[in-house]
């Protein structure tokens, strides 16, 4: 019985807290984007993303591996390993690398220009834990935003 001593009182602490699925983080905006490098080929991007955990606890992102795209059109690719804390109930940024090929930014700029709005989408996995307990996680996140070239 002993053994079985730590399971019980986990289980019996998971009862209480309710065990119900998480909320998904909410994406507020884009910020500070910069551009790294530059060649005929190959760009590579600085994005800050702004999230809020509407969940009551924290957690770490650890790892990113999310393919990002633009009104149906890719643009690239983001695989970095971070550290994010991202605290309960609170807003966060997540640094964002984004390896470009140009025709695809090109493309992509063609037709952000056109249109007011433009459709994000990233899809991957992204290595998220507590406590130094550490999981991968599937992404597929969908967000329309408002697009300006001048205000």
């Amino acid at each position: 019985m002993k053994h079985y001593l730590p399971f019980v009182i986990i289980g019996f602490l998971l009862m209480l807290s309710g065990c119900r699925k998480p909320n998904d983080l909410v994406f507020r905006s884009v910020k500070n984007v910069s551009l790294q490098k530059l060649s005929f080929r190959t760009a590579a991007l600085l994005v800050d993303l702004v999230y809020y955990n509407p969940n009551n606890f924290g957690v770490e992102l650890r790892q990113t591996d999310l393919d990002v795209f633009v009104n149906g059109n890719y643009l690239g690719k983001s695989t970095q390993d971070v550290q994010v804390k991202v605290p309960k109930r609170a807003e966060f940024t997540l640094p964002l690398k984004l390896d470009v090929d140009m025709k695809n930014l090109i493309k992509n700029s063609i037709i952000a220009l056109s249109n007011k709005e433009v459709t994000l989408n990233l899809k991957g996995r992204v290595k998220i834990g507590k406590a130094g307990v550490f999981k991968s996680f599937p992404v597929d996140y969908t967000t329309v935003q408002q697009f300006r070239l001048w205000d």
